[in-house]
């Protein structure tokens, strides 16, 4: 895919400095659209890093697609069976191998209607504290330029900035040596999206909004009495 991202996309790549180039890490990113897997992979494979992804296990088993989405190591997920925990025990055992897994802690595309990131799922936090993984917090623009979400139909002209800013760990020192229970672990991931729209907003050159978008109610989330 490398000679179609260099023909199709311009980059404007920021903060490779902050991606380690050996040992176990967890790269945590907005998901925009269906392309940006692949474009965040040129990212990763220039700076000397092999991208291993989460994927659902319904997609092993389409046609072609499967078997190359295997033969990249991609580790299945499977959801809302008694196999889901598979998933992260697989995740976990790659990265205790040195690999680069990276996360959509959203778990799916955006559905925030000003594209900024929602809520996030637990288990990028719950692996970052188990294995001690550094989470480096990946931000993006353009790839919803690209290819919209749900749409099947690519966007190939004028060539798109595909616009990228990787920042420096993100913090979870306070959490060790807690207990990861559900507090921790949904404060941890507040943290990790936290970064991931702080750094999305400087590429949009935008405030971002003070609370995310819910990605289980579908609606922001109401404020408290006490704010």
């Amino acid at each position: 895919m490398k000679p179609l991202m260099l023909l199709f996309t311009r980059r404007d790549w920021r903060g490779s400095e902050h991606l380690p180039r050996t040992g176990g890490v967890i790269v945590a990113t907005n998901h925009l659209s269906w392309t940006d897997p692949v474009l965040v992979s040129h990212f990763l494979f220039d700076n000397g890093r092999w991208p291993v992804f989460l994927a659902k296990s319904g997609v092993f088993g389409v046609p072609v697609v499967g078997k190359i989405i295997a033969w990249l190591r991609t580790i299945p997920v499977y959801r809302g069976t008694g196999d889901a925990a598979r998933s992260l025990s697989a995740a976990e055992e790659a990265l205790r191998g040195g690999a680069c897994v990276v996360f959509y802690p959203e778990g799916t595309c955006t559905r925030d209607p000003d594209l900024w990131p929602m809520t996030g799922k637990t288990g990028v936090a719950r692996l970052a504290l188990a294995t001690g993984a550094p989470v480096i917090p990946v931000a993006h623009w353009g790839a919803q330029v690209l290819l919209p979400y749900g749409s099947k139909k690519p966007r190939l002209f004028p060539r798109t900035t595909f616009r990228l800013l990787a920042g420096p760990p993100v913090d979870l020192s306070r959490y060790a040596g807690r207990s990861p229970d559900g507090d921790v672990l949904h404060e941890a991931t507040a943290d990790i999206m936290a970064a991931i729209t702080v750094q999305l907003g400087e590429l949009r050159g935008k405030q971002p909004p003070a609370r995310p978008f819910d990605s289980e109610s579908g609606q922001a989330p109401e404020k408290h009495s006490d704010q």
